[in-house]
């Protein structure tokens, strides 16, 4: 009698499909000949995750499967067990901060509000009401038509309405769009206080920064594929580590480019055109590095700057290991 080798484990910051509130099982999604998710796999539980990607890289399609609202090409897309296709009665755990603009004009913050409470038929809608408003710091223009709204504020109502009914699982496309530093700070803890109480939160951002501040565990999703995925502290470090250029600008092109060629955070040196390029695999080491060597060569360094600092190049490296 034989029997199969275990299942691989989960990687680091993942889940098994079997535990998870969002299991995501070799899903594919394609538009006629234009693939936007390719054959993606991951698990989450509850914390915060952040899925992180530039613009275009599929995070608005996957959120969109995982409330349900797309049907997966292939694979299977199951919150909190469950398929999210055509299983409506998930709505009543499951709450959606869509991306685009989702509020009716001339209806007033409360309202709004107000009617997502009903349409979950929560026993007592307007105390569910006024605390999400208050969650989400917006009582003092709870009473405004949201037509009237900045994009900010437009984005907290989307949100009140969403935690209205105090969902396990919680989808936010781009919720930081519009909102100012205060807002924002506002909103990032109050879903650490959800994460804290075991709420499962899921949030795309195509910036580095938000995702960083606030999610425990991220998933980068470049072309419709998952590059990387795991605690952000070491998808952080791959995305330090990685080969670098710069281009540099000195008293001396010639005589800094023979001194770096020596330093052993240096792999690469090209002088071309009166422009020095230097290549590193350790961008601390090298920046650390310039100014001694520079000043050992008795040159003095005008610009540092780096070539490949744009999140496509960052990621396009995470897909390429």
């Amino acid at each position: 009698m034989t029997t199969s080798p275990p299942p691989p484990p989960p990687p680091p910051g993942a889940v098994a499909a079997s535990d998870a509130a969002i299991a995501v099982i070799n899903v594919s999604r394609w538009y006629g000949n234009v693939v936007a998710v390719n054959d993606i796999s991951f698990g989450i539980g509850p914390g915060v995750t952040g899925l992180l990607g530039p613009n275009g890289a599929g995070k608005s399609t996957m959120l969109h499967m995982l409330s349900g609202f797309l049907r997966p090409s292939n694979g299977e897309v199951r919150v909190l067990g469950k398929s999210t296709w055509q299983h409506p009665d998930m709505y009543r755990q499951v709450g959606l901060v869509p991306e685009r603009e989702a509020v009716y004009p001339f209806l007033t913050g409360y309202e709004f509000v107000l009617l997502a409470a009903r349409l979950q038929k929560l026993p007592d809608p307007e105390a569910a009401a006024a605390r999400a408003i208050r969650l989400v710091d917006l009582e003092s223009a709870q009473h405004r038509a949201t037509g009237g709204y900045s994009k900010g504020m437009k984005q907290r109502v989307k949100v009140a309405a969403a935690i209205v009914h105090e969902p396990q699982v919680l989808l936010l496309d781009e919720p930081f769009n519009g909102a100012d530093p205060r807002q924002r700070l506002h909103m990032m803890d109050m879903l650490r206080r959800m994460a804290a109480d075991g709420k499962t939160i899921v949030f795309s951002s195509h910036i580095l920064e938000e995702v960083e501040r606030l999610a425990e565990n991220v998933l980068v999703i470049v072309a419709g594929r998952l590059a990387a995925s795991g605690d952000f502290r070491a998808i952080r470090q791959l995305m330090t580590d990685r080969p670098h250029t710069f281009t540099v600008q000195s008293s001396d092109n010639r005589r800094l480019a023979s001194a770096l060629v020596a330093d052993p955070s240096v792999f690469g040196v090209e002088l071309e055109d009166g422009r020095l390029s230097v290549r590193t695999s350790e961008f601390a080491a090298f920046t650390v590095a310039l100014p001694k060597v520079a000043q050992a060569a008795e040159v003095s360094v005008f610009e540092l700057r780096p070539t490949d600092e744009s999140l496509e190049s960052v990621f396009s490296y995470l897909v390429k290991r």
